[in-house]
């Protein structure tokens, strides 16, 4: 039960917990815009969200998660740099397995601070861990800064780079894309339609939702696509490299040093890594022994662009992550209108943590 006293009594600890760090306790209304969910996340968003309607606000959701509305709040304070904590409910739609809780409480702890990124890294995971401490928990982590490092890097044209940094979040996709563009080859009805004269001819009356300029335009990008020379084998490689890496920190880091000399453009990002690393230890996180997974974070974490993480129950592998966590430093500049704010945080789910005590 999401409202039991034992939940909210361990989430109300946990948030007093990150409270004693300084940081400032907040609150973050149920009713989220709509409009605000569906321009980051598009439609899909539907599936996963509770929508209602307000005759005077619009299309409304219940709270999905708190890291939006903890974005716009302080976005629109301008208090640099600041350090929150809160504790709520979240609702989550359930449509194919009846077992998963459909609303729930979380407890977060958020840091804008852009003067040490790999400091705030460490030290919202070292928190996070904190709270976590005595209990049969195991980490995982991952940096989807180095895939999206790795895309920019490809010697391909911008649309093509622009459509897999699209879908890094949906790997099948992204994965038959990588394949298609390294193949040169595509669909066969797409090819005759693009190698027709008039594209239009024996078309019939425009009645879909899209203008005819809106297609034309569709039609020109696929075309040029089609003259572009097919991804190199090396890279694809390269990424598929990437992307198997699973091993501990250390390690990782061995084989990104030996990545970078054939890809180059991940330097920076393996830099970072390497910095977080550092900082992690000083924070007396065993980084030897700890998990890093290439792909962690690409189907569940979608708005993270950076560092990621989670802890899992060591004997509960069916179970949903206790916590999970990361960097979102490019969500910040889409919610704060081209300002953007180095930002990190992680939450925790009670519920899970006492269900494994």
């Amino acid at each position: 039960m999401p409202n039991s006293p034992q939940i909210l009594a361990e989430a109300y600890r946990l948030r007093d917990l990150f409270a004693t760090q300084g940081v400032q306790v907040i609150e973050a209304d149920v009713l989220q815009s709509a409009e605000t969910l569906l321009d980051l996340y598009g439609e899909d968003i539907r599936a996963r969200a509770y929508v209602t309607s307000d005759p005077l606000r619009g299309e409304m959701v219940l709270r999905p998660d708190f890291t939006v509305p903890v974005v716009q709040m302080h976005m629109q304070s301008h208090a640099d740099p600041a350090r929150y904590a809160y504790a709520g409910k979240v609702f989550r739609k359930q449509e194919n397995d009846e077992t998963r809780a459909n609303e729930y409480m979380q407890v977060g702890y958020e840091v804008f601070d852009g003067k040490n990124p790999a400091a705030t890294d460490a030290e919202v995971f070292a928190m996070i861990a904190d709270a976590l401490a005595g209990l049969p928990v195991r980490a995982a982590t991952g940096d989807i800064g180095i895939l999206t490092a790795a895309v920019h890097g490809l010697r391909t044209s911008d649309a093509r780079k622009a459509a897999l940094l699209r879908h890094i979040w949906r790997p099948h996709r992204f994965k038959s894309l990588l394949k298609r563009y390294a193949s040169g080859n595509m669909p066969a009805k797409r090819s005759a339609l693009l190698a027709a004269a008039d594209p239009f001819a024996d078309a019939g009356p425009d009645i879909g939702m899209r203008r005819r300029s809106e297609v034309e335009a569709r039609i020109a990008a696929l075309r040029a696509d089609a003259q572009e020379p097919p991804i190199s084998a090396d890279e694809v490689m390269l990424i598929d490299a990437i992307l198997d890496l699973r091993e501990t920190m250390p390690n990782v880091l061995s084989h990104l040093r030996d990545i970078v000399v054939d890809m180059p453009a991940i330097a920076h990002a393996v830099a970072r890594m390497e910095a977080r690393a550092s900082a992690l230890d000083a924070r007396g996180v065993d980084v030897d022994n700890l998990d890093f997974e290439g792909s962690y974070g690409r189907s569940s974490l979608e708005y993270y662009d950076g560092f990621v993480f989670g802890f899992y129950a060591t004997a509960r592998p069916d179970l949903p992550p206790v916590a999970t966590g990361g960097r979102y430093d490019a969500l910040t500049a889409r919610l704060g209108e081209g300002r953007a704010v180095p930002a990190v945080g992680g939450v925790i789910r009670p519920d899970l943590a006492l269900g494994i005590k």
